[in-house]
């Protein structure tokens, strides 16, 4: 067995020092300690450098300009050397003090390429709000995803071993992209059955929604074919629609 830890997580950050504090908690916090911290910092101007530095977590620590947030992640997979890859948030945080064990014990003997679990969305006073609208289906395939990003990238820890760089082409939704390049490569998915993450109700991709969406169809057109994309929107498009009709009697 390799002496590398099971999991590297990693934690992007930019002026986050208002939202850091839970996130370095929730991973300080966790029973298992097979782990490496890595945080990739984009020369933040408020003292999120220095929260890290006072937090005994960090195995490693990057302060430097970056081409925006995929950048910053491709710095982090280029670091890690652990063999499952977390992507943790300034904001976030995993759901409970054993999250990490929990998932070590499903990982177990088999090795998976994908382990992926469900999301709890709270606010910035860690209340619960509601869970992902979106539900991780029982059995995950590439194909899963044009459907929709039906596990957060949060919940979606791959093996480090198949896992490429984000492309940075897609400024808002290269996460999806590299799912699905993830998922492409294994044929070992395994849903933990259990509520992995707790997500912040905030970040670019909410306050970009519309940007974001064009590149999730540019995404959903370059691995699924353009014309089903397109049909399966229009679908999408119909029961919402209807949704928004019902709701309002």
């Amino acid at each position: 067995m390799s002496n590398s830890p099971l999991f590297s997580i990693i934690t992007i950050t930019y002026n986050a020092a208002t939202t850091l504090p839970p996130t370095l908690r929730s991973v300080e916090q966790q029973s298992f300690k097979d782990y490496e911290y890595i945080v990739i910092d984009g020369a933040s101007r408020d003292n999120t450098v220095e929260l890290v530095k006072q937090s005994p977590l960090a195995t490693r620590l990057v302060s430097e300009p970056d081409k925006g947030l995929y950048d910053a992640m491709n710095k982090g997979i280029r670091m890690a050397v652990g063999e499952y890859l977390i992507f943790l948030n300034a904001g976030d945080s995993f759901h409970s003090d054993d999250t990490l064990q929990q998932i070590a014990d499903a990982i177990g003997d088999n090795r998976p390429g994908v382990v992926y679990g469900e999301t709890a969305i709270v606010d910035t006073e860690r209340r619960f709000l509601m869970m992902r609208r979106l539900k991780a289906p029982e059995q995950l395939t590439w194909r899963s995803f044009a459907q929709g990003m039906l596990v957060c990238h949060q919940a979606f820890i791959a093996r480090r071993d198949i896992a490429p760089e984000y492309d940075l082409q897609y400024r808002f939704s290269a996460d999806v992209d590299w799912c699905i390049k993830c998922m492409k490569q294994t044929d070992e998915l395994l849903n933990t059955h259990l509520t992995l993450i707790d997500y912040l109700n905030e970040g670019a991709t909410t306050r970009n929604h519309r940007a974001s969406l064009k590149e999730r169809y540019a995404v959903m057109c370059h691995h699924y074919g353009s014309i089903p994309t397109f049909l399966r929107h229009i679908g999408f498009a119909f029961r919402y629609a209807i949704a928004r009709i019902q709701g309002k009697n």
